[in-house]
This record gives structure tokens, sequence and C-alpha cells, in this order.
């Protein structure tokens, strides 16, 4: 009979976990592989507070509640682009690896902003976006990169906090750029003189700002993001071997300098070396930290003829032929459901502050039939964008690690679906308060929205990385729901800015707001059919905690 073994910590957070060592936690390259994320949410979230107005000087139509329509397009094109190629990148990924995919990524982001700074008419616009989607499938291999970098469960719910906080702080800098640097002749004309390029092209200066912070997120990530690809990882890098040499020659002549100031008449004996090895990495993807992070180097480390170190590489692992068990196919649905909606949110807040009051006043039949507008300016719009932003870092650093340890991944989505109607079917209330009401009204809807959100997408997240059966399926499992996701954006403002000019024609302002919130039952209902993930993490820990059992058990989901 087999014995006992106790109860290891799962996703849910339910049972007590024994006492482990657990490996270092990746941090110096989830910073890295920060940095080189930022630039992308500084380039997305800077158009909101001033495409109301771009479309406006475009000139399309008089109709003033068309405008939401045509910017619910715009902002379409890049995530109907993106849904066109996430798979493809996430397959290219497995096989050249994620570093350059995530630089080309990077890359194309650069290229569409550009690009959209140039535009002056709808048609260039909506092909600068799409390029910027066609070009960039990051969103699924960054997940994927996390994953591979956090081998053990207990890391989880930090190293899942960190993309959604990035995200965030390129929503309170985006959003402040775009709001800022939107038509500098007219904000500040003392240094922006009217005839000149930045009058032609009105809204150049935030998209050049955006591509500043993309070049120098690529320069990043090729001198020091390695790769974490199971099998790529041990190929040499010349770019993180100049990255490495760069910090040792600025570390060494700081130390030098810090040497010769307190004994300048003192000389070294031995020359100092402080260089690694070529081909060899000292950080969280080194091969000394193998043990914990795959299979374990059967050989000795050998110098080649060339003089560098040959690393040997673990042996392949075979690839899963069954990779979308029921649980991942539910957990992708419901990331597309909340992708859909949390999108929507996002592309029409700026919209509906933007919204004037309609000249012929409706009338109001409560509780549903009513129409007015904010009429906030492209300043007040990106100050309120950023203090979205600045709260869901807070929220995401503070709150979710917490909240997720004591519920669980699971639990904790089921509860945060189930809460989603109530938001969306109070947000379109706020017209109905008094001025001095309003500005705290919007505050709290934000509030609560950013709280949903900095919960629900690590959540989504955790779960379907526990639920891969193995690190090589990870590129395509997040390349399909970064393509569902993708998809979900794309129709989420495209349908939301016609529901939202319907609803301002025929008086019903709420329209959709309430049609959202109707997608969002939805996804609650299905989060109560997934079931608890069991993946390679589960088999990693039970191989781990029962010395009895020769060979890790198969996935109880990896046939079905």
């Amino acid at each position: 009979m087999r014995p006992k073994r106790p109860s290891t910590m799962s996703a849910t957070g339910r049972g007590a976990a024994p006492k482990k060592q657990l490996p270092p936690f990746p941090r110096r390259q989830l910073l890295i592989l920060a940095l080189c994320r930022i630039c992308e949410p500084v380039a997305f979230m800077s158009i909101f507070p001033y495409i109301y107005y771009m479309i406006r000087d475009f000139n399309i139509t008089n109709d003033e509640s068309q405008i939401s329509f045509y910017a619910g397009l715009v902002t379409s094109s890049f995530t109907f682009a993106e849904f066109s190629t996430s798979v493809f990148w996430g397959r290219l990924s497995d096989k050249i690896g994620r570093k350059p995919v995530l630089l080309m990524g990077l890359g194309g982001t650069g290229l569409s902003v550009l690009l959209f700074g140039f535009s002056l008419s709808l048609p260039v616009a909506l092909f600068a976006r799409a390029l910027g989607g066609f070009l960039n499938g990051n969103i699924g291999v960054l997940q994927t990169t996390v994953a591979e970098l956090v081998t053990v469960k207990e890391h989880q719910p930090r190293a899942y906090s960190v993309m959604p906080m990035v995200w965030c702080l390129g929503s309170i800098v985006g959003p402040m750029i775009g709001g800022a640097l939107a038509k500098p002749v007219k904000n500040i004309p003392s240094v922006f003189l009217p005839g000149s390029i930045w009058d032609r092209f009105p809204y150049l200066l935030p998209n050049l700002f955006s591509a500043v912070c993309v070049f120098i997120g690529v320069i990043i990530g090729v001198l020091f993001l390695e790769e974490t690809h199971e099998e790529k990882r041990w190929k040499r890098d010349r770019g993180v071997e100049l990255g490495n040499s760069l910090v040792s020659c600025i570390s060494k002549m700081k130390w030098n300098r810090a040497r010769k100031s307190k004994c300048p008449e003192e000389q070294p004996l031995l020359g100092d070396s402080d260089e690694p090895l070529p081909g060899y990495r000292t950080s969280e993807n080194s091969p000394q930290l193998a043990t914990t992070q795959g299979p374990v180097l059967q050989e000795p480390l050998s110098l080649a003829e060339n003089g560098q170190m040959d690393v040997p590489r673990p042996e392949r692992a075979t690839r899963p032929t069954g990779i979308f068990n029921r649980t991942i196919v539910l957990i992708i649905i419901t990331y597309g459901i909340l992708a859909f909606h949390t999108m929507t949110f996002d592309a029409l807040l700026p919209v509906f502050l933007s919204t004037d009051p309609p000249e012929h006043r409706i009338p109001t039949s409560l509780p549903f039939r009513f129409a007015d507008g904010f009429g906030y300016d492209t300043k007040t719009i990106g100050f309120i964008l950023s203090i979205q932003g600045v709260y869901s870092m807070i929220s995401t650093f503070f709150l979710f690690p917490t909240v997720v340890k004591r519920m669980g991944a699971l639990r904790l989505f089921r509860f945060i679906s189930m809460s989603y109607p109530l938001l969306y079917f109070a947000t379109p209330y706020l017209v109905l308060l008094p001025d001095n009401l309003r500005m705290a009204g919007i505050y709290g809807i934000v509030v609560w929205k950013c709280t949903f959100s900095t919960l629900a997408y690590p959540s989504n997240a955790i779960l379907l990385t526990n639920s891969a059966p193995t690190t090589l399926s990870l590129g395509t499992i997040n390349g399909v729901a970064a393509m569902t996701a993708s998809l979900s954006r794309a129709f989420g403002p495209a349908v939301s800015g016609l529901l939202y000019s319907m609803g301002l024609e025929s008086g019903y302002s709420g329209l959709v707001w309430w049609a959202t919130g109707l997608v969002t039952i939805a996804g609650a209902w299905i989060s109560f059919d997934i079931s608890e993930p069991r993946g390679r993490l589960d088999e990693k820990e039970d191989a781990e905690s029962d010395p009895i059992s020769p060979e890790p058990r198969a996935s109880t989901e990896a046939n079905q």
C-alpha cells in the first residue's frame, strides 16, 4: 500500500504546504522583462485622451455621435491584426525562442506609433494601428516567459503581479503623455510655434515620445534579457555577453575610482578579472540552477576547442500531443470574455467623458431612458486615466498577492467574475449625478473597475499556466489565449462604439454598458465550470514529495 504524502499547496491555496527550500525568486530577469514591457502600454494607452479629437480633426462626419464609432474602429484595428498573428508568434517563439519574438514585437510597436503620429486621415491611422498588431505578438509570449521563469507555485502570486503592475505604470505615463503632448502648438505655444511640423502633425509628439521609449526597451532587451525557452536558453547569446561586459566595465571603473581615492599608493599584484566566461550566465536561468528549473545536467562542464564553456544541454522533453484539455479551453474562453469587457470599458470611458451634453435635451424616463455627457477636455481625461493607473499599480502590488494566497486563484477569479455585472450596470448613471458629485462618482467607478481587473487578470494567468502539461506547450497555449483575447479586444471597442452611438441617438446612453454587463454574466457562468487545474508544477511537486514513486505521474487531464 502506498504511504500517504503530506498535502501540498494547490493553486487555490487549499491545504498547508510543507516547508521546503525554494529556488531564488527570478527578480533580475523579471525586472528586465518589465523594463522591456513598459513601453508598450505607454504607446497603447497614450492615444485614449486624444483619440476622440483626432477623429474629429479628420473631418469624417459632422455628426459627433458617430465619432465614438470611428474611435472604436481605430482602437480595434490593432487588436484585430494582433488576433490574426498571435498563434503564429506563439508557435514561432516555440521554435526560435522567446527573446527574438519579444524584440521583434517591440520593433513593430515602435514603427506603428511613428506612423500613427504622422496620420492625417482615418485610413492611415487604421493602417498604422493594424501594422502594430501584425508585428506584435508579445501578450502570449510574455505570459510564457514569466511561466518559464517561475518554477514553483509559491512564487506565482508575486511573479504574476509584475506584468499587470507594469501595464498599470504604463497606464499612468501613457495617458499623461498623450493628454499633455497632443496638439502642442495649442497647449504649449511658447515652445511649439504655428506653422511648424508640430502644427501640421498635431499628434506626432506623444507618439514620438512612445517611439523613444520603445527604442530604449529594445536596447535593454538585447543586452540583458535572457532566453527562457527550455531548449534554446543554452545557446550562446552575444547580446547578453555584451551587456555583461558593459556592466563589468562600469563596475570596474567605479571600483577602481573608489580604490584610488582611498588608497592611491596600493597597486594590485594580480589583474582582476570579474568578467564571466563566454557562454556562461550568472542570473536566474543559469546552469547552476538547473536542478530547480529543469532536467538535471548529467555531464560536467567542459571547454570546447574554441576555449568557450561547453554547457551540456538537458535531454529534450517530449512534446505533448493533447494540449487543449477541457480546463484549458474554459480558462481561455473566460480570458477572452474578460478581455472583451475590460477593453470595452477602457476604450469607452474616454469617449464617455469626452461626450458633450446634447444640444437638445431628450426626454428622460428613469430608470433606463436618459442621455447626457461630461464634455471633459484631453488634459482632464488624461489625468483621470493616470489616476486609474496609479491605483491599479498599488492594487496589483499590495492587494493581489495577499488576496490570491488567501482565496486561491480559482475562487478569486470566480468571485470577481460574479461581481462584474453590477459595475457595468451602475456606470452609466454617473451622468445623472449633480455636478459637484460627478468627479467623485467617476473616481469611485474607476477604483472599482481597477480593483477587479488587477485581481482577475493575474488569477486567470495563474490558472492557465498551472493547467499546461509541459513548458514546451506554453508558447502554443498562450498564443491561442492571446489570439482569443485579441479578437475580443477587437470586437469590444468596435461594438461598443456602435452601441454607444445608437444609445445617444435613441436616448439610452446606458445601452452599451448594460449590454456589456450581460457578457460578464456569461463569463461568471463559465467560471464555475472550470475545475481545479493540474499540470506540470503539480507533477513536479508530486515527484519531489514522493520519493517512492520513480516518475512523476501523468497529468490527470492530459489526455482528456
